[in-house]
C-alpha cells in the first residue's frame, strides 16, 4: 500500500464513520493542508479536517511496546485534525489546539507529533498516554460537540 493509499483511506473512513452519525463532509482534491469539509446543518458551518493516517501500530522506539504516532504540521490550516488507525478502522479527532497541547514533540521545522502505546506502558514509562485513555476523542464520542445536528 502506498502513502497515497493509505492517507485516501484514512480520508474515505472518516467520510463514513461520519455518515453513521449523520454528518456530510466531502473530500478536497487539492493537497492545501485541508482534506475534508464537513457541514453541521444545526449550526449552518461548515468545518474544516485535516486527515493523518498510518497503517499500524509500531514498536517505539524500533524495539519497545506497540506505539501509534501521527506527524502534523503546527501551522495546520484546518480547524480538527483526525488522527486515523487503519489496522483497527479507528478516528479520534482533536480541535487543533488540543492536538498541539497533547503532542509530545515538536520540531524546530514546526512538525509536531502525537502518539500513544497500544496497551498500558510498562517500565519506565509511567506518564506515557495510552490507547484506552484517548478513548474520550474518538470520533464517534466527538461529533456531536464538534458537529451539532
Amino acid at each position: 500500500m502506498t502513502t497515497q493509499h493509505i492517507g485516501a483511506a484514512g480520508e474515505l473512513l472518516v467520510q463514513y464513520r461520519l455518515l453513521k452519525v449523520g454528518i456530510d463532509s466531502a473530500r478536497l482534491t487539492t493537497d492545501a493542508g485541508i482534506d475534508l469539509v464537513v457541514y453541521a446543518p444545526r449550526s449552518a458551518e461548515a468545518t474544516t479536517v485535516q486527515v493523518k493516517s498510518n497503517l499500524s501500530a509500531r514498536p517505539a522506539g524500533g524495539k519497545g511496546q506497540l506505539s501509534r504516532g501521527w506527524d502534523f504540521p503546527h501551522t495546520c490550516p484546518a480547524q480538527l485534525l483526525a488522527l486515523v488507525a487503519l489496522d483497527v478502522d479507528r478516528v479520534w479527532l482533536f480541535t487543533l489546539a488540543e492536538a498541539r497541547e497533547l503532542a509530545q514533540q515538536h520540531s524546530p521545522k514546526g512538525v509536531r507529533k502525537l502518539y500513544w502505546f497500544v496497551e498500558p506502558p510498562t517500565g519506565g514509562a509511567g506518564g506515557a498516554r495510552h490507547e484506552a485513555e484517548m478513548a474520550q476523542y474518538l470520533l464517534e464520542d466527538r461529533a456531536e460537540q464538534l458537529f451539532p445536528h
